[in-house]
């Protein structure tokens, strides 16, 4: 479907990329590569193979494995016909990943067989009540589970792709697109619903600041379950006709040989993943291939770099499909918007409002970021309008800053304890639960210290035995909870009377921080 000829549904865009530019290639991974055309063929094929296991529109489907060609074109069929993609983490552990496939009330999973040494299947057939996944007490929604190899294997009979066929022009851009999950505040994840045309408006309106077109070659690090990589990169370059590069397991040498093999252009993602590039190109004597201005300055040569704070922070959240704020990647700002997030999008207005009362404060003012406009979040599951959105619409961020004069964003961190690592979000009361379920600890005290490579999650434990150590700790934690969310800083006590604190006994935030920052 077009609205002012402009394709707002997947179906559409697949469709107008293909008939513009059939020979160019889409996505190309180090086993892989599709053109426009092939990305058409094969998951109009893919999603025949869907229909005939039962998904039709509305259906909501996890898709659980790494970035690859063969995730692009998965996430493509199922919301060609209308099906709601929901992507989930592979740093999930098994409750973890149960919680989400229960918020999202996911119908059908999607699952590959192995990464990084782990079966997902396997492990959450493994359920320690011994109930089957099928038939989980939490998972009553769940009806079908496919391995990758079983659903590329499949042959759809014609019947099925001329079904599918029939769907994708049902599709409107009101229609659910993706459920994406960011992390919850209050123990549960928040799943974030996004249609079609927000979630493609959104993208279109950052591509120009992120300068990535037709005759982009992009490289993203960042996973596609995560909405940096779905719309920052499989969404940005299908809307651009560019080519998206990526890998499910990047290491520096084999990361700087596909850069320079696909010839990539233009580098986005977190500055830290740059950053660890650029070091470990030095460490192994190998020169980082050239690209162009706008990819992140640490990849960049001394004299296309920018003096700091000149260029904006490309600044979003999943709530917002991605970067709300930018500026273009390669040119300064006015030196009086020098360490900002740049502007606001077109179809994203941006309020700063008192952090207690919810009412607008003057320009200037620092308060609670809020957001609405025809690019923000549609809704969440398990989460009433009226819970989310201000009574005139507006969307509250948790997040503090000010707006200027010239309407530039200017970021002041969270209203809440969020923080981030490697630019994933962790809650401490999340990792604070997950701590207090292990045996024999009593109490969790968790928060952020910021060291030489950015936040750091720090954990001071009750234990209830003098036996209990970190390594075991460490280990146990790995079990229930994802990798950047496992504190790397510990602090075990055999009472709470040194966990610093309030008049009111509320926990001291800083104090907790400094009692817990290691001391030479």
């Amino acid at each position: 479907m077009t609205e002012n000829n402009v394709a707002t549904t997947m179906d559409a865009v697949v469709r107008a990329r293909a008939d513009e530019h059939p020979a160019a290639e889409m996505v190309i991974d180090p086993k892989t590569r599709l053109t426009y055309a092939e990305l058409d063929r094969t998951t109009a094929h893919l999603a025949g193979v869907l229909v005939a296991a039962g998904v039709g529109k509305g259906s909501r489907v996890g898709l659980l494995m790494p970035n690859s060609a063969q995730w692009v074109q998965i996430a493509v069929a199922v919301t060609r016909i209308g099906a709601t993609l929901v992507p989930l983490s592979t740093l999930l552990r098994p409750p973890e990943l149960r919680t989400q496939l229960q918020v999202g009330s996911v119908q059908y999973l999607i699952a590959v067989e192995q990464f990084r040494g782990r079966n997902y299947l396997a492990e959450l057939e493994s359920s320690p009540t011994g109930d089957r996944m099928l038939s989980h007490p939490r998972l009553p929604a769940l009806r079908h589970v496919l391995s990758t190899s079983e659903l590329t294997g499949a042959t759809a009979p014609s019947y099925t792709v001329t079904v599918a066929d029939a769907l994708t022009a049902t599709v409107t851009p009101a229609d659910p697109l993706a459920i994406m999950f960011t992390s919850g505040s209050r123990g549960l994840p928040k799943a974030v619903i996004h249609s079609h045309g927000n979630a493609f408006a959104a993208v279109r309106s950052g591509l120009s600041a992120r300068l990535i077109d037709d005759t982009t070659r992009l490289y993203l690090p960042m996973p596609f379950f995560w909405v940096g990589g779905f719309g920052g990169g499989v969404l940005s370059a299908l809307l651009a006709g560019a080519t998206l590069v990526t890998e499910d397991i990047p290491a520096p040498e084999a990361t700087l040989h596909l850069l320079r093999q696909e010839r990539v252009n233009l580098f986005r993602g977190w500055p830290d993943q740059a950053e660890s590039l650029a070091r470990q190109a030095k460490q192994l004597g190998v020169a980082v291939p050239p690209l162009r201005a706008g990819s992140l300055p640490a990849l960049l040569p001394e004299h296309m770099r920018a003096q700091p704070g000149a260029r904006a922070n490309l600044f979003g959240m999943t709530e917002s499909f991605g970067p709300y704020c930018g500026y273009p990647a390669d040119t300064d700002m006015p030196r009086s918007a020098w360490g900002s997030c740049g502007r606001p999008f077109e179809g994203m207005e941006v309020r700063i409002a008192d952090p207690d009362s919810g009412v607008p404060v003057s320009t200037g003012t620092v308060g609670v970021i809020q957001l609405r406009g025809p690019h923000t979040l549609r809704g969440m599951c398990r989460r009433s309008r009226a819970e989310l959105f201000t009574i005139d619409g507006f969307y509250s961020t948790g997040d503090l800053g000010h707006l200027d004069g010239e309407g530039f964003l200017f970021y002041h961190g969270r209203s809440d304890d969020m923080f981030k690592v490697s630019g994933a979000t962790v809650y401490p009361s999340e990792v604070e639960g997950a701590l207090r379920s292990l045996p024999g600890i009593s109490a969790a005290f968790v928060t952020n210290i910021t060291g030489a490579q950015g936040d750091r999650v720090a954990a001071a434990v009750v234990c209830d035995t003098a036996t209990t150590t970190t390594e075991h700790l460490r280990t146990a934690a790995k079990s229930i909870l994802s990798s950047f969310k496992v504190p790397s800083v510990w602090l075990l006590l055999d009472s709470d009377d040194s966990i610093p604190r309030g008049s009111t006994g509320k926990i001291d935030i800083l104090g907790l921080r400094k009692l817990l920052t290691p001391h030479p």
